[in-house]
Parts: C-alpha cells; structure tokens; sequence
C-alpha cells in the first residue's frame, strides 16, 4: 500500500535490493522467504520483539535521486504481488515525468506530493471507523488478520507487548485481543510460537503473582492453562480480557453478540495506539458503574464526570465528591461512602446557573428544581462548558420539548428503549379468556395491605405507637434531606432503613431506592398499554402463569380471593409480555405478591422490571444463572468467612442446596413474612450485598450445630427450623402463619431470633462486603457456570441420541463441539440476525444449536468419509435435504449425527441404501437432474415429452392378483364373520398393544424404496466415480463401477422390455410387435453412452486445473491414468476391456445419425430397483471391500478441530498474498 513519504537514513541495513532504476528502488526484508540462514533469523526475531512492520510488510519501495544518501519511504508491501503492481505503476506513470526535471528537490517534492495524494484519495473512500483509528493501529489489525488468518470482520480491540511461559521458558511476543480472540504470536532465533483462544472457551481467568509465574494473568480453557506476563500495565490488560471474556459468556447465554456504539462522540484528539473499540469497551465499563451506582436505566449513558464539592445544608459543610452528568440525570457521590449520595433528574430541573464566586466558594454552580430545592456545587474545573453541555440535555427532555412546542398536556406514553411496544411473543393465539381478563374486576390502584388490613391500629397498643414513631422519624428525615427522587441520601437514611420503612412509606421507599420511580415516571401509560395488548393471549408463559397464582402466598388474605389472584395476573402476564427472553420464571410469582401488598399495580410491576433486568440479572431466565452465580459467590465468601465451617459443608453439599431458594425468592419463602419484607426493605437500598450478609450470619449463628451434622437432611433440618423462628416483633399486621413452619412444627419449638438482631449482626460481622468486590467475585463465577451449564447441555444431548447413534460417547461430544462451534463462528462472522434466530434458549438442549446448509457442507467436506473432490459440496447439500425432515432449511445435532452414523457405522447394505437416496428426491432436485444433462439434451433432437418413472405393469399385475386373492378369502369368510366377532372380543389391552404398534415408526425396508430412473442412475455413477478418485485403488475400482454400471443397464433395458410387453398385451388394440435383431443392443448403447458422459465430466471435474509449471508437470496432470481410454461411443456394452476405462461418446461420428442422437437422450421408461443395484455391486470384490472398509472418524475431527480455531474467511486476493507471503 502507498504511506506516506518517510525519510530512510540507512537504505540497504537488513534490506536486500532487488531492483532500482535512477529514482526508485524495491527492497525485501532479509530472512523473508526462502533461505536467510542466522541472518534471517536475526531480522525476524527482532521484528517481533520491536513489532517491526516488516514482519507485515517485508517489501518496500524507496524514492532516492542522485547520489543523495536520503531515501523516503513511500509504499509496502505484504506480498510479491502487491509490491510489483506498485513498482509497475511508478514506471508506467512517473518514470518519463521525472526525467524531465533538472533538479534534485523538484524531482522528490514531486513524487512526495503525488504519493501524498493519491493516500488522500484512498481515505476519501475509507470508513469513518477506520478513520477513526490511528495507523499504528491499523497496521497492527491488519498484522493480526495476516498472522492467524482473521477475516476483516473479526475486529482488533487492543495489543500489548508480553511473555507467554511455554513449560518454563517464557516466549517474549505479542498478545492481540479482539473480539472474539485471544491470540499470541512469537519468533525468537527461528522458535515461532501461534496461540489462539477463542473467549467462549475460556473457563477461568486470573490475575496472580507467584515465585514461578510474577505477576501473570491465567487464562484457562477446559484442556489447558496459559500464562502470560512481564505486561506494562497488567491491571488495564486484566480489565480489558474481562471485559472481552464477559462479552463472549453473554453471547453463550442469551446469543448477544457484540455491536459497536456508532454514537459514541469521536475523540478531540486520535489517541496513539487506541482503537475505537477499547474506547467503546472502556466508555461501556464506566457506563456500567455509573448506573449500578445510582440504580438508573439501563439505557443510561455516561457523559461525563468532574471532581466537585457539594454544600449540604443538614450538615452545613461542604462535601467532596464527584459529579456525574448523563442525559437524563445529574448526579453525585461523595468520595467517602455512605457519606452522601444524589441524584437530580434534568426533567425535575427548573433553572441551572453560574453564582458569584469567591475564595470560599470558587466556580460554584446552583441547580434549582421544580419542587423547590436547590443544590449548590463548588470547585468545578470547567464551569462554562458544563453548563453548556447541561443545557444542551436539557433542551432534549421530554418536558422541556413540550413546553416549548406550546403543549401544554402530558407527553404521550413512550416506551423504554431497550424493548419494543410491542414485543413478539412466540407461540401466542389470540384468544379471548374472559376469566383471566374481566373488565368487570377492579384494577388495584393502592396496595393490597391497605384493602385487607384487619383490624385497627390504635387497637395493636404498642405496636401501633413504635410504628408512629417510625412513621414520625422518616418525616423529620424528609423535612431535613428532601423527600422524592431528589432526596440527600446519607448513612442517615441507611440507618433508617434498617430499623425498619414503616407500611405506609413502603412502597413509595422501595420505588425510590430501587429506581423504579425514574422509570415509571418516564413512561406513563406503557403498563397499561402492555396490559391491554397481553389481554387474551395464551402462551407458555400464561400457562405456568396460571398455575402457580394459587401458589402465591395462599396464606395471607389478599390472595384468597378473586381480586389479589388478577392483580398478580396481570402483572406477571405483562412482564411475560415486556420481556418474552425471560417470560416467568417459579419465585416470581413470590415476589410479585409481596411487591402487591405495598404498591399499586403499575408500581409493582416496575419494581419487577427493576429486579429483573437490574438488580438481579439473569435471575428469572429459563436456567436462573444469576442465581448460580450468586451461589457460587456464596460459597466463595463462606469459604473466606468461615473457613471451618465450608469445609464441613462442601462434604454434605449443603450450600449448594440451601442457598438457591434464598436468593431466588429473597429469603420470602424460607422466613416468615413479617420478617423477610424487613429484608426486602434492605435489598431496595443497599442492592445483592445485604443477601449475603445475612445469609453468612445465619451459617455463622448455627455453626456449631451444622459442625455436628453428618448428612446434608440434618443440616437442612437445623437451617429450616431456624429460619422459621426470625420473628418480627414490631410489625402492626396480624401474624401470618408461615407454610414451611406448619409443615416442620415440632413438639419443642426453638427460641425465637428477633429479625432485628439478625440484621444488625450481618453488617457487624460481614459489613465489609463491597459492592465492587461482589462484582469481580460474580464474573469469575459466571465463567464457571455458563461454562458448566454448557457442559451439561452437551451430556443431555449426548445420552438423548447415544442409543440411536453407533458413535462413542466421547465422539459423540467431540462431534458437539463442532457442530455448536460452527454455529458459534456464524454468529461472530456471519449474519449475527438468522444466528440469533436460530438460537433459542427455550427449546430443549437437543433443539438450540442448528445449522444452515452451507454451514453443513464445511462440516461435511471436514468429516466425511467419502471424500469426493468439486463433487462433494454437492454430496452435501443433497444429504442436508434428506435430512432436513421439516423442511425449515436447518437441522439439529441429532439429524447431523444420524447422516454421519450411516457414512461411519452402517454395513454395506445401510452405505449403499444411503448413497440410493441421496440420488432420488428429495435429495436430489429435478434441476441438478435437468442440469447434469444438459450437454446431453444439447445434442439430442427428441422432443418427445419424457414422464417420470412409475411402477411397472407387472407390479401393477401383482397388485392386481394380491388383491383379487384377499377378496376371495375375504368373501369366503364372510359368512361366518359375525359369528367369530361373537366368540372373540378384544380386551382393552389388545387395542392398547395395537396403538402403541402403530405409533412405533416402521422399519424402512430395501423393498420400500423407490424406483430409480436413468437420469438418477447417470447422477449416482457420477457419484462413484468422484468417490473413488482418491482412494488407492482407484483404477480399480474405476473399472468395477464401468462394469457394474454396463450391467445395470442391460438390467434396465430388460425390464423395460417386459413392462412394454406387459403394456401391450393389456391394449386390446395393441399390434403384434415383430422384434427387430440388435434392438437391445442398441438400447444399451444409448444408456452406455449417456453413462460414459456422465463419468467423464466427473473425470474432468477430478482433473486439477492446469498450471504454468514445467513440461514434465504438465505431463504428469494430464495423464489420466494407466487404463486404455477409448471413446464409449465406438463400443458395445458388451465389447468393454477388462481395462477399459469409459471416458467420453463420439457425438460427430459417421454413424452419427438423428438416431444416434435420439438414443442418447434419457429413457423415461428405464428404471431400476435397489435390490439390482445392491446384487450387482456385489459381484465386484472391490467395490465390497470399499464399502466395507471400516472408516475412524477420530483423526478427522482431531484435523477439524485444529483447523477450526481459526475459521478462515478471506478474500482469493487476501488468499494470494497469503500464499505468496508463506513461501
């Protein structure tokens, strides 16, 4: 490629010249190609150390004029080809220009301003994207793609200089990160060392200092461990991988694959060595922390942040912090935790403007909001722009759009961006159900509690009074911090919270802290619209829906009648609608319910959005991943907490066991209601972390029992009753009795634990806890339990199909891997939209993974044991037909495993039986049978319209007297039939054994295949022919399959001869036939002839394409082999050789008449059965020694996995400089 013109002081160090003219001069690295000795290796060990671009591009081409010792740079080259072209155009272009000047300076600022523009038109035509990258960068992409063979869709994030220990010697090199890839490549003194991992592979990553490996990152996969160290910057390596290898689980678990962010703002200045991908990866990360942080949306993005103070007046001082702006919210956290939090929506904002500064209060800047407060911000670097950037969202709000456009109604309800309107839900009906939807039942507008409170509470005595107090309390911290979204939270708040949010601020506190507020209040109407869309549609989801809203706290009041059931309905139903990716899930239904109690209908059903898609990720999807990975969080910090007591427990499996119900259902189903809402109220404000305190104080306060314990029901016993007896003391509702408890009550029941207590000892014992740091912890675990969750898919689909498969077991799962890898490569390469569609995590195991038909022929041509050269692509996609049963253009691993088990295992008879059918439809098309014979027809002038084959007259013969026989016996025992039905009545079994008999799928039989026509016939000796071109024995065998397929022929032509016979003995008009000498003669010429093309357009599709090499090669390509070629058309059938090998008809011949040409056109009435074929292979030894040669597909899938790891896709351009670049 042309570069920009670069001043070369030493032309000829590690430079070898090759050709010059009195201007130019074409170099090539040393130790590029063919020899180079200790120098090459030298050069090349020294370009991979400095990441020299001649490792890329070992040509260049250097301007130089006169004896001038200062060269320029102005082209390279990774290829041969690509550097001459260039070479060639500077001759052809500037060569004659140049001669013409006189002096030296002219003549290079010429050629510098040529080159430079020429460059200018080539980045015209450039994407923005790659515009965007500097060119270091992209010289290091398009070495990565060089190097392991990526296509151009596979993008470069990042690349750092590395070691990578191979045993115990470290490689120093280069580690590419891309998407979809880890690669690393070395060369040291000749040792050149290629790595790649793809990150959907990767099991476990680390980063971990030791006396062997110092300061190392551990990718492990499930066959190996890598380790690569001696980064500069280790920790932002880390980040990145984790970011990359949590990109790919995701792709795992949901089929998202990755896309970049076109809206990203482009950066004031290029950054050096940075890609727009890292900075997409990077801008993610913040956006990620962002709204964990503050509880916002998930299409929420970061703008911007800036150190500030802010003045808070409950405290009179300021605060430092930071402060965060984003297009919907402006926000602060104070640099100490807990110390003070807020959050400002710009739609609650009525006037943003510069104070007067002072030496006290330097660049202050005050925000005033609709409801009357105002918040004041100091130290600001960069005032005037954050003003104008806060501004400018502003103009963007929904309100202030309104506003300005004079409306002076509410704006129309909008629906969240991550979600449409009106999402597909698969497999609905539009059926109407008047008793699930009535618009007779009220719509609950306040909470459940508030209909169904029993009882007065002035007459709960103290209860009633300390549950003022509380009420009072949270008045007084409204009137000093704000009340709403707007409110100054502070440790303050938190220590509120854990006394207890009396039930009338309940819901409001949990729409607030959960940041559910935010999102209902920007989409007013969206849960009424879901509602009203949902209404009638009857689905999976509405089914379990259905089931289990009986289930759903049975024992409070609320839902034990008709109203509190369809409140729960709808909201689930419309989520299920919202979200078909998760649907419901068993434990939302809990959760729901006590969501109801304290809030209004749309309420809850944004609190469920909120846990779903945010505060507990992946909980209530179809495998409840979250709540694995939390468990095994769980287990890693009892195994940090509580040491003894983890050891103890992974001997009985308890936690494993115990933990999944806690999480799911948040203690709701395991601890009486009283007392788990109270950890509700917990969770809302300081997210998962509460959860696992108070589940390692429980194991903490039962330690000494479960360290005696010697089987996991004992545990579970002890764990249970305690559970049960976490009262609440201090609520006002009437005691619910908890389900579990009745069902375990004792005669001694244990001391009771007040809630409170419990609490209080979770955050002093396991306080510690840091959001961030559960974070980490989870992206470890979700690498092992997607990973797991994969494994364990691959033995279900396994043990599904291992009894209908002669496959191993192992080779069984290898065969998975390959299959799931093909379909995995489509989504990284391929249209990423029809992968998606293919994926779905609903279906069975057997069901998710699927293929299309050109994924299938790769795998086909890789693993296949009939190797048929150009002809097998063809082979395959008619295989993919047959097996394609339902015909939607995919199919499963089953149906891919059930063609090979036939290829590999099946006998003789199975081998040939499937070759039969992949020569008739719907294997084969009528176009490829139209198409093979085109040359044919072309030379044909019968115009006779030919019908597909059909059964015989004699068949029909056989019918005819089969069935006048059955009507004979059935008339002879007629009479007596209702006599017998008297004496014999069938029990219900016998009718049960008969229906199970026919729902058994019969057993296909040699005898119920089909028919073959001639043109069929011609397709399936093409097919042998191309078989055979490989195989050791192939003339041999070439000469079998001309004798078989001669004999085939005779075969048709007689039986045709007697259907004709048949046929004209049952035409009552029909003229005695005097039959003429050597007409079967002349049938089985015609056949032999069109069998002869076929064979020999197959021999010329095995031919390799002529070369330009040497007369002795050219020699060698075109002689075909050692048989006698002749001209079928000057033979007989029965005139063949013993070594005579068919290769072509004389068409021009003088015997070429219109008859000649009429019998080489397809007899329509010729046809063959599978039993002929089969009997006449048999009398060839060397055709049942070939079909009967055991094949071992391991050695093939062992070459396919080692070539899938890169999954070529380049260009025939891209493939030559390849070739040219490797020798």
């Amino acid at each position: 490629m042309w570069i920009s013109p670069e001043e070369v002081l030493l032309a000829n160090a590690l430079w070898v010249s090759e050709r010059a003219n009195p201007f130019f001069i074409l170099q090539r690295r040393k130790g590029h190609g063919k020899g180079g000795g200790i120098t090459g290796l030298l050069v090349g060990t020294l370009d991979v150390v400095l990441d020299s671009s001649a490792r890329v591009a070992p040509y260049r081409i250097l301007h130089q004029t006169g004896d001038s010792q200062l060269f320029w740079s102005i082209a390279c080259g990774s290829s041969r080809k690509e550097i001459t072209e260039h070479w060639e155009w500077l001759e052809a272009n500037l060569l004659q220009t140049l001669s013409i000047f006189d002096n030296d300076e002219d003549i290079t600022t010429f050629v510098k301003g040529k080159i430079q523009g020429i460059i200018a038109e080539e980045n015209k035509s450039r994407q923005a994207q790659e515009d965007e990258d500097c060119g270091k960068f992209r010289e290091a992409e398009l070495k990565m793609r060089k190097l392991f063979g990526m296509p151009e869709e596979e993008k470069l994030v990042n690349y750092y200089s590395c070691s990578y220990w191979k045993g115990r010697v470290p490689r120093q090199g280069w580690l590419y990160l891309s998407v979809n890839h880890l690669c690393f490549y070395s060369f040291l003194l000749g040792k050149e060392v290629t790595l790649i991992v793809q990150w959907t592979d990767v099991t476990q990553l680390d980063k971990n200092a030791t006396l062997l490996f110092p300061e190392s990152v551990r990718v492990s996969t499930r066959d190996t461990e890598h380790y690569f160290s001696m980064f500069l910057n280790i920790n932002d390596t880390f980040k990145l991988m984790e970011q990359l290898a949590n990109i790919a689980m995701r792709q795992l678990l949901d089929n998202e694959g990755f896309s970049a962010d076109h809206s990203l703002p482009k950066p004031c200045k290029t950054l050096k060595n940075v890609s727009a991908l890292k900075r997409d990866l990077d801008a993610r990360a913040k956006n990620e922390r962002y709204r964990a942080l503050f509880r916002l949306t998930k299409d929420e993005r970061l703008d911007g942040h800036t150190d500030c103070t802010l003045w808070t007046p409950f405290a009179k001082m300021h605060v430092v912090g930071q402060m965060f702006v984003s297009n919907n919210y402006i926000c602060f956290a104070s640099r100490e935790e807990d110390l003070c939090q807020l959050i400002i929506p710009l739609r609650e904002v009525s006037i943003v403007e510069k104070a007067d500064s002072s030496s006290v209060l330097p660049s202050p800047l005050s925000i005033s909001t609709k409801n009357k407060m105002t918040f004041l911000f100091a130290n600001l670097k960069d005032r005037d722009f954050l003003v104008q950037r806060i501004s400018d969202f502003l103009q963007r709000t929904p309100d202030r759009l309104c506003s300005m456009t004079g409306q002076s109604e509410s704006p129309s309800p909008s629906t969240p961006s991550s979600l449409p309107p009106t999402p597909p839900v698969l497999g609905s009906s539009e059926v109407t159900q008047d008793r699930y939807y009535s618009s007779s039942l009220p719509t609950a507008k306040q909470g459940l509690l508030h209909i169904y409170q029993k009882g007065r509470p002035e007459d709960l005595g103290p209860k009633a009074t300390k549950e003022k107090m509380k009420e009072e309390s949270w008045n007084i911290h409204f009137f000093e911090f704000g009340r709403g979204v707007c409110m100054y939270r502070t440790s303050k708040t938190r220590d509120l919270v854990l006394k207890g949010i009396p039930e009338s601020l309940r819901g409001e506190l949990w729409l607030l802290f959960s940041g559910a507020q935010n999102e209902m209040v920007s989409h007013p109407g969206y849960y009424a619209e879901l509602v009203e869309q949902a209404m009638g549609r009857c689905t999976l989801a509405t089914e379990e829906i259905e089931r289990d809203l009986h289930r759903s706290m049975p024992e409070h009041h609320a839902f034990q009648n008709e109203m509190g059931i369809a409140a729960l309905r709808r909201v689930l139903t419309a989520y299920a609608y919202r979200n078909p990716g998760i649907g419901y899930c068993q434990a939302m239904n809990i959760v729901t319910s006590v969501l109801l109690l304290y809030c209004t209908e749309e309420e809850a059903f944004w609190l469920l959005v909120a846990l779903c898609e945010r505060m507990l990720p992946d909980y209530y999807n179809t495998r409840v991943v979250g709540a694995l990975v939390d468990q095994g969080v769980f287990e890693e910090l009892t195994r940090e907490c509580l040491p003894l007591l983890y050891e103890h427990m992974q001997e009985l499996g308890v936690i494993s066991t115990i933990s999944l119900s806690w999480f799911l259902t948040l203690f709701l189903s395991v601890m009486p209601f009283d007392s788990a809402v109270l950890l509700v109220d917990c969770f809302f404000y300081e997210g998962i972390k509460v959860i696992f305190q108070v589940s390692l104080a429980v194991l903490h306060a039962n330690m000494e029992k479960l360290l005696n314990c010697t089987d996991e029901g004992e545990a579970m016993t002890i764990l249970g009753r305690y559970l049960d007896n976490v009262v609440n003391k201090q609520t006002v509702s009437p005691p619910i009795p908890h389900l579990h408890a009745l069902l375990t009550s004792g005669d001694e029941p244990p001391p009771e634990i007040d809630i409170f207590d419990l609490i209080k000892t979770s955050y002093e014992k396991f306080g510690s806890l840091r959001a961030d740091v559960i974070e980490q912890m989870r992206f470890k675990q979700r690498l092992k339990v997607i990973q797991s969750l994969e494994d364990t898919a691959k033995r279900s689909v396994v043990r599904a199909i291992m009894t209908d498969s002669a496959f191993s077991i192992e080779e069984l799962e290898e065969l998975y891997v390959l299959f799931k890898a093909k379909h995995i490569m489509s989504c990284y390469w391929g249209a990423s939209s029809s992968a998606a569609e293919r994926h779905d995590p609903s279906l069975p195991y057997l069901e998710q993974y699927r293929i299309d038909c050109g994924q299938f022929i790769q795998l086909f041509s890789a693993l296949a044991p009939w190797s048929c050269g150009m002809h097998t692509s063809t082979l395959a996609a008619r295989l993919f037909r047959l097996l394609d049963h339902n015909k939607d253009s995919l199919i499963n691993f089953k149906e891919f495993v059930t063609g090979l088990s036939g290829m590999y295992h099946g006998d003789m008879t199975e081998k040939l039986k499937l070759l039969y059918k992949l020569h008739l439809p719907p294997a084969l098309c009528p176009e490829e049978a139209e198409s093979a014979l085109e040359a044919t027809h072309f030379f044909t002038d019968d115009d006779t319209p030919q019908d597909p084959p059909s059964l015989s007259h004699l068949d029909f013969l056989v019918q005819e007297v089969t069935s006048g026989e059955e009507a004979k016996e059935v008339a002879d025992t007629g009479g007596d039939s209702e006599e017998k039905k008297e004496e014999k009545v069938k029990d219900y079994k016998y009718y049960l054994r008969m229906w199970a008999k026919e729902r058994e799928p019969k057993k296909e039989t040699i005898k119920d295949l089909p028919r073959m026509n001639q043109e069929q016939f011609i397709e399936l000796c093409k097919t042998l022919y191309n078989m055979f071109s490989e195989d050791p024995l192939e003339q041999e065998l070439y000469h079998a399959i001309a004798t078989v397929a001669s004999l085939l022929l005779r075969i048709g032509e007689v039986g045709k001869k007697f259907t004709n016979n048949g046929s004209k003995k049952c035409d009552a008009q029909a003229q005695p036939v005097v039959e003429t000498p050597g007409k079967e003669d002349s049938f089985g010429e015609a056949g032999c002839s069109l069998v002869s093309k076929a064979l020999a357009e197959a021999q010329l599709e095995t031919l390799p394409p002529p070369s330009n090499g040497s007369d002795e090669d050219v020699k060698d390509d075109t002689s075909i082999s050692s048989y006698s070629v002749v001209s079928a058309g000057s033979l007989q059938c029965e005139d063949i050789a013993d070594d005579t090998v068919l290769i072509g008809c004389g068409v021009g011949g003088a015997g070429g008449g219109s008859d000649s040409r009429r019998g080489s056109a397809p007899d329509g009435d010729w046809s063959i059965s599978f039993e002929q074929v089969l009997a006449s292979l048999l009398t060839e030894p060397a055709l049942v020694n070939y079909f009967e040669k055991k094949h071992d597909i391991r050695s093939k899938m062992a070459l396919c996995k080692a070539q899938r790891a890169v999954e070529r896709q380049i260009s025939s351009s891209s493939d030559h400089e390849l070739a040219q670049l490797s020798t």
